[in-house]
């Protein structure tokens, strides 16, 4: 009798384990339609107006200070990571050489306008003299070779007064090169940012175009974002920009604005470039650098340095 309940209870149990197994591929089935939608509802609405690159740092246009004459440096007013006003002295060389050369010069200046005034005097003197000359020359009172004489005599002079005033503008250059290379003694700053990369020391005999120091305007930090080639199709300058960095963190969102495209990817910029036309070619998805600028007034709220990583998303669709 035991033999046929068994019997029974399996041939009941097998159909509810289909029935069970059926509802859990129906249920896996409109997961994957839900989640395919889902999925696909995102891209159409958010995943296909953004594109975004961790592929970015910051940067700027570093202000590199060097001489313009050369001397010893008598004082050095900076020293690295200290803020400066475009304007504020760095470096003082000492002056000595460049004052004693413009004394120099105003003294052969000064020198110059003397000649040109007794050049003048001179000149006035024969024209005088040959006017006279000229008077008496219908009376028979001056002979020929007098009257001559007394025309080369004005001709030299003019010759003498145009040299004399060649000469003062020759010693004027002198004077104001002088005065300039005087003031090229106190080194300035030719922007407002940042000193680093301070390489110049108290007593070093610097000489014109070798690097003192460099400044960075960090108020004036932009970003270079390198884009896959493939992400571009759909940037353009203007468009807006978010940025975060790894410095502040994600609770502090900078906003920037695209504002062109470099003129190579970095690898045909590159000191040694790929060699594509050869037999072992291997395509590699290549990356464009993209100029993103910052909001001002967030880079003095937030200020950044040269170097940071960054990640940027554009906006797709936001008006340029």
């Amino acid at each position: 009798m035991s033999q046929p309940t068994e019997t029974l209870t399996t041939d009941v149990s097998e159909p509810k384990n289909s029935n069970k197994r059926k509802r859990l591929f129906v249920m896996l089935a409109l997961a994957i339609v839900v989640a395919g939608g889902g999925y696909c509802a995102y891209w159409k609405l958010i995943g296909s107006r953004y594109v975004s690159t961790d592929n970015a740092y910051t940067a700027t246009e570093v202000a590199s200070v060097t001489s313009q004459v050369a001397g010893q440096v008598a004082h050095v007013k900076v020293e690295n990571s200290q803020q400066v006003k475009q304007g504020d002295v760095l470096v003082v060389l000492d002056d000595t050489d460049a004052r004693l050369a413009m004394l120099q010069a105003q003294a052969d200046l000064a020198r110059a306008r003397a000649q040109e005034a007794g050049a003048k005097s001179s000149l006035d003197a024969a024209k005088v003299d040959l006017q006279r000359r000229q008077a008496l020359a219908g009376t028979g009172a001056v002979s020929g070779d007098d009257l001559t004489h007394i025309q080369n005599a004005a001709s030299n002079a003019q010759a003498s007064l145009d040299a004399a005033t060649a000469g003062i503008s020759l010693a004027q250059v002198r004077f104001d090169q002088a005065k300039i290379d005087l003031a090229r003694t106190v080194i300035r700053s030719p922007v407002s940012g940042v000193v680093a990369q301070r390489e110049v020391q108290l007593g070093q005999r610097v000489v014109p175009s070798i690097p003192l120091l460099s400044v960075v305007p960090v108020q004036d930090m932009y970003v270079d974002a390198n884009f896959k080639e493939v992400q571009l199709e759909g940037v353009h300058p203007g468009q807006h920009v978010k940025l975060i960095t790894d410095l502040y963190g994600s609770d502090v969102v900078f906003h920037g604005v695209v504002g062109g495209f470099d003129g190579g990817t970095g690898a045909a910029f590159a000191v040694i470039p790929a060699q594509n036309a050869t037999g072992n070619w291997i395509k590699v998805v290549q990356r464009l650098p993209v100029r993103i600028n910052l909001d001002p007034a967030e880079l003095v709220a937030h200020p950044l340095r040269v170097g940071l990583s960054m990640t940027a998303t554009i906006d797709l669709q936001s008006k340029s």
